[in-house]
């Protein structure tokens, strides 16, 4: 595979977003076009099924996001458990899942490190976590 870095991390799942939702966004649109052009109950009706189409779809690939994000802060609490200090581990905690999630890049050598940082505040957003990174620990599981 692939080495992974800051500049390449973002993971693209294709039939998402190149066929599924350009597909429900051209459906929905063109439900408007159709409505313009013939109004009435039934065009107008188009356009609700249409956006729900959407929102189911964006709500789809949301909750797959929260899921894996949730597992990602538990396999990081169980990490943190294993390599750092008992004191920084416990306050891990204050953490933002965002935070958590960034932080999961980062190799374990530098762990330890980072870890004190995000803590004290030095790094205000989960892409200067992901900057400040030396030592790329690759996620390929994540779409």
């Amino acid at each position: 595979m692939k080495t992974q870095s800051f500049e390449n991390h973002t993971r693209w799942d294709p039939p998402f977003h190149f066929f599924v939702m350009p597909v429900l966004l051209i459906n929905f649109f063109w439900a408007i076009v159709l409505c313009v052009q013939a109004p009435g109950a039934t065009s107008a009706w188009w356009i609700v099924v249409s956006f729900a189409l959407v929102m189911l779809g964006l709500f789809a690939r949301i909750n797959a996001l929260r899921v894996q994000d949730r597992l990602i802060r538990l396999e990081e609490r169980l990490r943190y458990q294993q390599l750092l200090p008992p004191a920084l581990a416990a306050q891990m905690n204050t953490l933002t899942p965002s935070q958590i999630c960034a932080l999961r890049f980062a190799s374990d050598d530098e762990l330890e490190q980072l870890a004190g940082q995000v803590v004290a505040g030095k790094f205000d957003k989960p892409k200067n976590i992901k900057q400040a990174i030396t030592n790329w620990r690759a996620d390929f599981h994540r779409v």
